[in-house]
């Protein structure tokens, strides 16, 4: 499956906001968001950039949202078909699908130290949802749903890595046992679950033009 493998910090300072894509050195002074000289858009005339129109907004919105969850152009695309067939907001609606991600509930529980990281730990076997080995980073998590960690020693070690010193804050979506590695979907997620700035009506009227 095709997948970005360029320098991921560029993708940061494109869309202008920290995207959690290099884990602990997102949060450090070695981010290239935190360096005055770097945090522009790549390019060596991004001095000379016009303000943007309509149409550059709300693409901008829609390719922040991408890159924030790792999925591709035909991949949100089907989300957005999925979003406008549920009641309710269409916007809301997409951002939980994707927050429904197995990869991103591996990322908020801790398991992962960043998105792409969770999707690799995912695709590499380590994740069991229910008790069955699940290796689609796409899979739709639904409350009621354990996610464990393959019980091997190497994916236990990966995992408790990941943790660190202790466990990290979950949202409330999401429950917790540190020490058995598993996790519990209680709820389904919600609007406030995004941790990312994002005008959700931007990327609808974008996909709907």
């Amino acid at each position: 499956m095709a997948r970005n493998t360029g320098p991921v910090c560029r993708l940061c300072r494109r869309e202008g906001v920290k995207l959690m894509l290099k884990a602990s050195r997102c949060e450090t002074a070695r981010c290239a968001m935190e360096r005055q000289w770097r945090a522009q858009p790549p390019g060596m005339h991004a001095w000379r950039r016009r303000k943007e129109g309509e149409f550059l907004k709300r693409l901008r919105e829609k390719q922040k949202v991408k890159r924030y969850y790792g999925v591709l152009e035909r991949q949100f695309l089907v989300y957005v078909q999925a979003a406008e067939r549920e009641k309710g907001n269409t916007g809301e609606a997409l951002l939980r699908l994707l927050e429904r991600r197995l990869d991103n509930a591996v990322y908020k529980l801790g398991f992962a130290a960043s998105h792409p990281s969770a999707r690799q730990v995912v695709t590499h076997g380590h994740i069991y949802v229910n008790g069955r080995r699940v290796d689609r980073p796409g899979y739709l998590v639904r409350p009621g749903d354990r996610v464990t960690v393959k019980p091997a020693g190497r994916s236990e070690k990966l995992v408790r890595a990941a943790l660190g010193e202790g466990p990290p804050p979950v949202q409330a979506w999401l429950q917790l046992d540190p020490q058995k590695l598993e996790g519990v979907v209680v709820a389904l997620p919600g609007r406030d679950d995004v941790q990312i700035p994002v005008e959700e009506h931007l990327i609808i009227e974008f996909c709907s033009r």
